[in-house]
């Protein structure tokens, strides 16, 4: 347990930080839904809405250091190819 001054301070920045991440994913994944559920409706234009605004929130995260840049920039191709594969088809 935490026992002099400075100690205390870092768990309660932990505690706060931790908070923001959290609603940070939790909004990524929201926007990664939202795609997907474009998706599966088959309407291009909606998933092309849909995928620019994941892409934007996933790279916010990347840039606010919640998501490593790799796993951002790999989430974003992989939506891509499936945007790619619903526009040909």
């Amino acid at each position: 347990m935490a026992n002099n001054p400075g100690a205390k301070k870092a768990v309660r920045k932990i505690a706060r930080r931790t908070e923001v991440n959290k609603a940070r994913r939790s909004r990524v994944r929201t926007y990664l839904r939202k795609f997907e559920e474009a998706l599966a409706a088959g309407d291009a234009g909606l998933a092309k809405a849909a995928f620019v605004e994941a892409q934007s929130e996933l790279m916010r995260a990347v840039s606010k250091g919640v998501v490593h840049k790799n796993t951002g920039s790999r989430k974003v191709s992989r939506l891509a190819a499936q945007l790619k594969k619903l526009a040909v088809a």
